[in-house]
This record gives structure tokens, C-alpha cells and sequence, in this order.
């Protein structure tokens, strides 16, 4: 699945426009390595997604085309959350 419809399908980011905004600015990182919104991932990868002044870790656990609430919490594990002092 495209790391952008994955992104709006886990509800990680709402919209899949804003998803592919966010990737294609240089701010989300598939396990280490840049990543376009095209980027394929599968079960296993980190996702690291930089938001402003934060930092954000997530681990695939699933891949669905669902969108039901319910399901999209159980498609990734947050491995960190950091805030990013004044780098900007």
C-alpha cells in the first residue's frame, strides 16, 4: 500500500492530499530512509513523521483499505513521540 493511502487510511493523518503534502516536504522517514508519498510500504516498517516541533514513530502492524475507526487503531503501534527543541 502507498505510504500516503496508508496514512489516511490508519487515521494517522486525516486527509490523503495533506499525506502526500508532508512526505513529498521531506518530513517522513520509511525505517531510516526518506520517503515519497508513492513509497511502498508492508507490515514491520517504521514510519517516523516529523509535525512541526515533533516527532513521530509508528510500527505497521496491518494493512487494510477499512476505514472504520475501530480498525485503523490496529493498524500501527506508536514506538515514540519526542518533541524537537528549536531546530528551525
Amino acid at each position: 500500500m502507498r505510504l500516503d493511502k496508508y496514512l489516511k487510511v490508519s487515521r494517522i493523518i486525516k486527509r490523503r492530499p495533506v499525506a502526500k503534502e508532508v512526505a513529498d516536504k521531506g518530513r517522513i522517514k520509511v525505517n531510516g530512509i526518506l520517503a515519497k508519498s508513492s513509497t511502498d510500504l508492508k507490515v514491520g516498517d517504521e514510519i517516523e513523521i516529523r509535525f512541526g516541533n515533533k516527532l513521530f514513530t509508528v510500527r505497521v502492524l496491518e494493512m487494510k483499505d477499512s476505514t472504520k475507526k475501530e480498525d485503523a487503531a490496529k493498524m500501527y503501534e506508536i514506538v515514540s513521540e519526542t518533541r524537537i527543541e528549536g531546530d528551525e
